[in-house]
């Protein structure tokens, strides 16, 4: 069995910072509430999705000093051989409630909330939030398309436009907001997702003719392949690929062009051929805007790369992580926030709901706890959902949002909530955020 990689050092080295200073001023063990929430939506979007808690929940089981991550971090002076015996030691102990992957969510929404001492939750910011802050963008810019497409089946093809490890994350991100196949092997045999993927321009350029390509890809892959015709000229592409296929062809692939016009053309094409079956699958620099000016296009399938793998605009989702609430002195719970400009936070300690009516949301309601007793689950609320969930209590994991079956069940769940949204919230214009966020007190 291969040994597990440490995460441990996929941080910013301010955490580490602070954390020798805390265990040498004694607020090191305070007990602390952090959450991870987004002031605003980017983009001007109407929802977030969330996205990669199933990958950081995994992540942080390797989260462990060994030797050679304390061998760097004493070479590098980071810290003092005090908080080096404490890193060695280093497993979080503390609890993580949040929303379930594949959740909806809105400006304040408390997406987790980390509970333990300053030292146990500090230093895992990074890893958090870099996590939290690709998959969720890919994740929403995945859902918009997925709302473009309507019915029309996407495929992930950005691999070749993001790191090589991004890549994998970016294609579950999107089969969780409704992508239904990936091009990426690994994100298939990691995540359980189909795969998918025929021959790009270079198999037509490879051959002396387009013809022959054709019959070489037909013999490797059967008459239910998709041929790529726009390596030359689009029309003849067409009357090439059914002559060599035959009109049980199952797909053809167009990848450049004036995709509304040419796709018209190309099916008007294959129809009188006689190839009426024969499907269309258009690539080309696809987003959600693309995406929904082929609404009325005879369009069967799309292949989307560089706009999901980089958040279609808004490669980030402007996630962080803040202190909310912690012990004083004396060991009294009291709320901290900032105040700065643009950038104030909510303090204390807060349970989340979503308010729906009649199937329909309405409202994302947070409820600012006046004492700050630990609660494993949220309290009840009247006619509104529970959005938290427990995902490590006292450092164990809960391991079924995990893997492959923590996958299906986001995408699952993420289906379900997203048919609660209101109309509105389903237009791809920047507007403001589909649910208003209401803080009270209880």
């Amino acid at each position: 069995m291969t040994a597990s990689v440490s995460t441990a050092l996929l941080t910013d080295r301010y955490e580490l910072t602070m954390l020798d200073a805390a265990l040498h001023d004694g607020t090191a063990s305070r007990r602390c509430v952090f959450d991870v929430f987004a002031r605003r939506l980017p983009g001007g979007r109407r929802f977030g999705v969330v996205a990669g808690t199933g990958r950081l929940l995994s992540l942080l089981r390797d989260f462990r000093f060994g030797d050679d991550e304390l061998r760097f971090l004493r070479d590098e002076r980071v810290v003092d051989a005090q908080t080096l015996r404490f890193l060695e030691g280093y497993r979080f102990t503390g609890s993580i409630h949040g929303y379930r992957e594949g959740e909806l969510y809105f400006p304040g929404s408390p997406l987790l909330t980390i509970e333990g001492t300053f030292a146990e939750a500090v230093i895992l910011e990074t890893l958090a939030l870099s996590v939290l802050n690709y998959d969720s963008a890919v994740a929403a810019a995945a859902a918009r398309m997925s709302i473009a497409a309507g019915d029309r089946p996407l495929a992930e093809m950005g691999s070749r436009r993001t790191g090589e490890w991004s890549a994998v994350a970016a294609a579950r991100a999107a089969f969780i907001a409704g992508f239904g196949a990936t091009s990426n092997l690994e994100a298939g045999r990691r995540w359980g997702i189909p795969t998918m993927g025929t021959a790009a321009h270079s198999w037509t350029l490879l051959h002396d003719t387009e013809a022959d390509a054709f019959a070489a890809q037909l013999r490797a892959l059967g008459d239910q392949t998709t041929l790529l015709i726009d390596t030359y000229d689009i029309e003849t592409g067409v009357a090439t690929a059914i002559e060599v296929a035959g009109t049980r062809l199952g797909g053809v692939r167009i990848d450049s062009g004036d995709l509304p016009i040419v796709a018209a053309q190309v099916r008007r094409q294959l129809d009188a051929l006689g190839a009426r079956g024969t499907r269309i699958t258009v690539t080309s620099d696809l987003d959600e805007f693309a995406i929904a000016a082929l609404a009325a296009s005879p369009v069967d399938a799309y292949g989307v790369g560089t706009a999901l793998a980089t958040g279609s605009g808004s490669p980030t989702a402007g996630l962080v992580y803040k202190l909310v609430a912690r012990q004083d002195a004396g060991g009294a719970w009291i709320p901290v926030a900032k105040t700065s400009t643009a950038k104030a936070s909510q303090g204390g300690r807060k349970t989340a709901f979503r308010v729906v009516e009649d199937g329909i949301a309405r409202e994302e309601l947070i409820v600012v706890a006046e004492g700050f007793e630990h609660r494993e689950t949220p309290a009840p609320h009247a006619s509104a959902r529970a959005l938290q969930v427990p995902l490590v209590i006292h450092g164990e994991i809960d391991a079924a949002a995990e893997g492959r079956s923590g996958v299906r069940a986001a995408r699952e769940h993420h289906a379900r909530v997203r048919a609660e949204l209101p109309l509105t919230a389903l237009a791809l214009s920047r507007s403001e955020p589909a649910l208003e966020t209401r803080y009270q007190s209880g």
